[in-house]
């Protein structure tokens, strides 16, 4: 069972907290929760695979329920904030390739190709519920000062992003994806390691700034 399967709509689609309404998904274990409630993809980047490949693949192939056009999802900032329709979202995390992906493209190569090219497309969680329909404008809110986008989440943290990002999220007090906080402290760590320096205090993040967004009350909590 998998929610992958996205077919285009004609009609106002309703962002929710948990999630886009009517769309669900298979493995609520490891898919889905309030930071990974909107997946946004660009349509050129879509298309260019399409090309790469000889093979159709419309809108919602690659299980996105946004599809942007003239705008690079890769490109987004972590924390961006975006106006589409009547809803407000934010940019959370980049959507890693897993077995129901492949299966989907019918190539058991095809997740190693798309971690390989970079373009992951976007999750984002929804700030404000509200409508979004095929047409409708994506207006830039914000856009945070620590320049991590999700495209440099997803093809590798280095030091600098990694402390950037952290502190950013420090400093306004915003909770990120916990895979997200785990990649840029193994990146810390083995800047560390590989500095060789002894003064420096063991890397850290406080938890109340970090989940996996899935669990009770709004979904927050390791």
């Amino acid at each position: 069972m998998s929610g992958i399967d996205k077919r285009p709509v004609d009609h106002p689609v309703t962002l929710l907290t948990h999630g886009v309404l009517g769309d669900v998904q298979g493995d609520r274990e490891h898919h889905g929760g309030i930071f990974k409630a909107v997946y946004a993809y660009a349509r050129e980047t879509r298309e260019a695979f399409a090309a790469e490949r000889e093979q159709e693949l419309p809108d919602g192939f690659f299980g996105e329920n946004l599809v942007t056009t003239g705008y690079d999802t890769d490109e987004t900032l972590i924390g961006e904030r975006w106006q589409v329709g009547t809803a407000q979202i934010e940019a959370t995390c980049p959507r890693t390739p897993c077995g129901t992906f492949t299966a989907r493209m019918g190539d058991r190569r095809f997740g190693r190709r798309f971690t390989e090219v970079g373009r992951c497309g976007a999750y984002f969680r929804v700030l404000t519920e509200g409508d979004v329909t095929a047409g409708d404008a994506i207006e830039v809110l914000h856009r945070p000062e620590h320049g991590v986008t999700i495209g440099d989440a997803f093809r590798g943290l280095d030091a600098e992003q990694a402390r950037n990002l952290l502190a950013w999220a420090g400093q306004t007090g915003t909770v990120l994806y916990e895979s997200l906080v785990q990649a840029a402290l193994r990146v810390l760590e083995r800047d560390a390691n590989e500095s060789g320096s002894t003064d420096q205090a063991p890397v850290a993040f406080p938890d109340r700034l970090r989940s996996t967004g899935r669990g009770l009350g709004l979904g927050m909590g390791l």
